[in-house]
């Protein structure tokens, strides 16, 4: 991409002015984390709509904020689909597990698979969720770092160390209820800048966002995709199963959004902020879209708008820096800071004091000790992301090796979470330990195969990689429910869990 031109000093003050804001609020909250439990579940008394905010900004990632307006400019409305997903998932979670979670009142989300299945269990999920989270959130640190600097004109090895040293402050001086009321902030951002580039979009084209009507070749970027049965593909139908996969494993079995349910007010308000979390974030999704086909209209009515030889996943961001009004830019690249700015620290933390800490060294901890546990490994998680960030920027490949291991292993997190809600008669901790390993190698197989080139082809995995998650977690159940199936069946307690 040709060098862009940085954001004004006006914009650069708002940018700077946000950010200090959000580390402001996250101290606002220091007193109030005085606590371990304050400092792991808020008060437990927030309102619905403020937690939904939380769980809506959680979705919206830094990465899907520039990444999705440069799928639907370079190619159509597929990805979209999985957006589609998130309301039926969220139903799921609202039926099956919000209740269970919210009457366990325990805060971790791995708490009750030691009961079910044993320590192993417990500890498989917490290692997952911490491997995955460590990967994701240096990631997305070293992302937004590439698509920023050139906006900013900072150097990405700054942007990442001034996005983690950030986010890791407010995480450790103001605990779960800043990240909370952060998020609420983040979300509203987040909200703001997309509405406000489809607005300046609407303006530079010729007859407002009815363009895209107009052109045939415009018209076509609405495509979902084939309608094909073909899992070889990204049809339709592969993209809506591997979303709702996907959304049904962060509201089931993820420990950074059912932590969140704990901090509702009543388990009927945890509901509602899964389900306004959800509806809200289609909308949004949409918007980024139609960024993406609006963009595309513009450069075919305007043939120099854009500079020659520019990439797809570039074009918003310049449009960011070139065509939004002053202090308008500053704003925009904000939201893109606060769909970053989500990290799990809180969660890993909580993980570590509950499950690794008082599980297996010092079952009652001091209030002092577990409050020191807990700022310490939420300081550490935040260093551990940012060095995770910086050794991108050397060598991606071996943190990508990384990342596509830490996804492997977690696959089996769902499959094992939905077995645990049988009925213990049904499915026990043998067949669950079987379930989980089958999954993981059907997995392994499914991810690795394919760039394996001693390996002939019909023993490489054929389906397209979206198929990985959904086939993983079909295997484990499958596995695990045979135990169900021909053990002799026995009245089931009334328990809440799922019946077989």
């Amino acid at each position: 991409m040709p060098p862009s031109h940085s954001l004004a000093n006006v914009d650069l003050a708002v940018l700077i002015g946000y950010l200090a804001l959000t580390v402001g609020l996250g101290c606002l909250f220091a007193r109030r984390a005085a606590n371990s439990e304050r400092f792991m579940a808020a008060d437990r008394n927030l309102p619905a709509w403020a937690v939904g905010l939380s769980i809506f900004g959680s979705y919206v990632s830094s990465i899907s904020y520039l990444a999705n307006p440069g799928k639907s400019f370079a190619d159509n409305w597929n990805a979209f689909v999985f957006s589609l997903a998130t309301p039926v998932a969220a139903w799921c979670a609202v039926r099956w597990f919000v209740p269970f979670y919210r009457r366990t009142g325990e805060v971790s989300a791995y708490h009750h698979l030691e009961h079910r299945f044993g320590h192993w269990a417990r500890t498989y999920a917490v290692v997952c969720f911490l491997l995955t989270q460590l990967a994701r959130t240096g990631t997305i640190i070293y992302l937004l770092a590439l698509a920023v600097a050139p906006l900013t004109g900072w150097d990405p090895l700054v942007l990442i160390l001034v996005t983690g040293i950030l986010m890791t402050v407010y995480t450790v001086v103001g605990g779960m209820e800043a990240l909370m009321w952060i998020g609420v902030l983040h979300a509203v951002v987040l909200l703001a800048g997309p509405l406000i580039c489809l607005i300046v979009l609407g303006m530079l084209l010729p007859h407002g966002l009815s363009t895209v009507t107009e052109l045939p070749d415009v018209r076509e970027k609405f495509s979902l995709g084939s309608l094909s049965l073909d899992p070889r593909e990204s049809t339709v139908w592969v993209v809506l199963i591997y979303g709702f996969v996907i959304n049904l494993t962060n509201f089931a079995a993820d420990q950074g959004y059912i932590q969140r349910y704990l901090t509702a007010k009543s388990e009927r308000d945890a509901a509602r902020s899964v389900t306004y979390g959800a509806w809200l974030y289609v909308p949004v999704a949409a918007v980024f879209f139609l960024i993406g086909t609006e963009l595309y209209a513009w450069s075919i009515f305007q043939p120099d708008a854009l500079p020659t030889g520019i990439a797809a996943d570039q074009v918003f961001p310049w449009f960011i820096a070139n065509r939004l009004p002053i202090g308008l830019a500053g704003l925009v690249v904000a939201g893109v800071f606060a769909a970053a700015m989500d990290p799990s620290l809180n969660s890993m933390a909580t993980l570590v004091l509950r499950d690794l800490y008082q599980g297996y060294l010092r079952p009652q901890p001091t209030e002092r000790e577990a409050l020191w546990v807990l700022r310490s490994v939420t300081a550490l998680s935040g260093l551990l992301a940012i060095a995770v960030a910086l050794a991108m920027t050397r060598s991606r490949s071996i943190l990508e090796a990384w990342w596509m291991l830490a996804g492997v292993f977690n696959g089996g997190v769902l499959g094992l979470v939905i077995l645990g809600r049988f009925p213990k008669e049904r499915v026990g901790r043998a067949s669950a330990a079987l379930a989980v390993g089958c999954g993981i190698m059907v997995i392994l197989w499914m991810t690795l195969s394919p760039s394996i080139p001693q390996l002939p082809n019909w023993a490489k995995n054929p389906l397209h990689p979206f198929c990985i998650p959904v086939v993983g977690t079909a295997v484990i159940l499958a596995i695990g429910s045979l135990e169900a199936i021909f053990k002799p069946r026995t009245r089931p307690q009334n328990t809440g869990e799922i019946q077989s």
